[in-house]
């Protein structure tokens, strides 16, 4: 048990999605003011590893990291005290774990996420001298709002409604509280994140339109992105509604369309099967300037040639801004670990590969459009590796799951809004000069 002092040496690491990130920082903000970062780990008196177990390489990453950690512990005269929490958690359970790896001093459950603070304060100073607070992570220019916790879909490949639970949305009056927060922090992106978004308020009667328009009442934010959204909820009505609100809204769609071929989509437990391309043209008829990013799965279970040939057409021909693609990741507990014609790893990671070097193709072709205009770059950090080069983005670029812009020139600084033209680009970055 620590003693109480005025200030506590904290070494955090945040692992998969940046709802995970958003609980470290309530965590660690309701410790208040006392949290004094480090970056060697002897140095800590508290470490706190939040960890993912969405797919299989995230629970081997995730362990792995604690391992290492505790190897490393184990050569300090004195230790800090070790706090695992997370989807690892969620999935395998207090118990199983603690067995597993007994150096670990506090397990906190994903079920248990409201009650963190309270858990943690009292096993570090015997008490609870937890607050509510956040402590923002990401420098100074975008922050992440979770919205929800949880999900209501069934989708076969996922293991998240057994990690997370059910849908259970955060009430508008507390989400709202939260953003003029970090707004006065300076913040100048909020970005909404949730398993879905667009299911926002379905089990507590809020809605997700009343939370947009009361947030884009305020004036210091610069840009609102919605992360996450189920291609079911956005119907013309909720179009018609982002093209309406405009600014500081962003016509920045983040759809998980996962496949393009209705025999997989069935499979997968997706009910939008036989429609995946007029989602899509849904968007770009009501928004024609809108920014669609999306995800896919290959190799998923009865996966064919040709269901995969479809794919490649789909994505060359829908030429998306942002695509990422993840090889099947066969998990138990979910609907398709049983499936039959399981996809032979290789495959599944052959087809990963095809399906970037065409997407690259595309970003490269979309992306060398851009060179000559003159664009709003909001400034994340500084680049570590070149001098006067910082790192940011314009309105299409999502924080950490985009591609960026490095920008250079009088003005430039993190959390600031340049005018800047854009000189070059790459594969997935652009490079501007104010």
């Amino acid at each position: 048990m620590l003693r109480e002092k005025t200030s506590l040496a904290v070494w955090s690491v945040s692992l998969g999605c940046p709802k995970n990130r958003v609980d470290t920082e309530h965590l660690l903000g309701s410790l208040g003011g006392r949290i004094r970062f480090v970056k060697q780990k002897g140095r800590a008196q508290l470490i706190f590893i939040n960890t993912c177990a969405f797919i299989e390489s995230a629970v081997r990453e995730s362990v792995q990291t604690i391992l290492e950690i505790v190897r490393d512990l184990k050569r300090l005269k004195k230790r800090p005290f070790l706090a695992v929490g997370g989807c690892l958690v969620g999935r395998y359970g207090t118990t199983e774990l603690a067995r597993e790896i007994p150096e670990v001093d506090l397990w906190l459950a994903s079920r248990d996420l409201s009650l963190w603070p309270e858990i943690l304060s009292r096993a570090l100073f015997g008490r609870d001298q937890s607050q509510s607070g956040r402590l923002l992570s990401t420098g100074p220019s975008y922050a992440w709002l979770k919205i929800s916790e949880g999900c209501q879909h069934q989708c076969a490949f996922c293991t998240i409604p057994k990690i997370r639970g059910k849908l259970s949305s955060s009430a508008q009056a507390t989400l709202i509280a939260e953003a003029d927060h970090l707004l006065a922090m300076g913040v100048r992106e909020i970005d909404l994140v949730a398993q879905d978004v667009t299911a926002y308020g379905q089990d507590n009667g809020e809605h997700l339109k009343d939370l947009i328009t009361e947030l884009c009442r305020r004036p210091s934010l610069l840009w609102l992105r919605l992360l996450y959204l189920y291609p079911t909820g956005l119907d013309e009505n909720f179009l018609h509604f982002v093209k309406d609100t405009g600014s500081p809204l962003l016509p920045y769609f983040d759809i998980p369309l996962q496949h393009a071929h209705p025999e997989i989509l069935s499979r997968m437990g997706r009910p939008f099967a036989q429609d995946v391309a007029r989602t899509v043209e849904r968007v770009r008829r009501i928004l024609p300037d809108a920014v669609i990013r999306t995800t896919f799965i290959v190799g998923f279970p009865g996966e064919t040639d040709a269901h995969f040939a479809t794919l490649c057409r789909f994505v060359e021909d829908m030429r998306f801004s942002h695509v990422g693609v993840f090889a099947y990741a066969r998990e138990e507990g979910t609907v398709a670990y049983d499936y039959p014609e399981q996809v032979p790893k290789d495959i599944a990671l052959a087809r990963r590969d095809e399906l970037m070097a065409i997407q690259r193709s595309v970003s490269q072709d979309l992306l060398s459009g851009m060179i000559g205009q003159r664009q709003q770059v909001l400034v994340d950090s500084v680049n570590d590796e070149w001098p006067g080069l910082h790192n940011g983005r314009v309105w299409f670029q999502a924080p950490e799951v985009d591609g960026q812009t490095y920008i250079s020139g009088p003005g430039v600084a993190p959390g600031k809004v340049v005018e800047a033209d854009i000189v070059e680009s790459a594969d997935y970055d652009l490079t501007a000069l104010t």
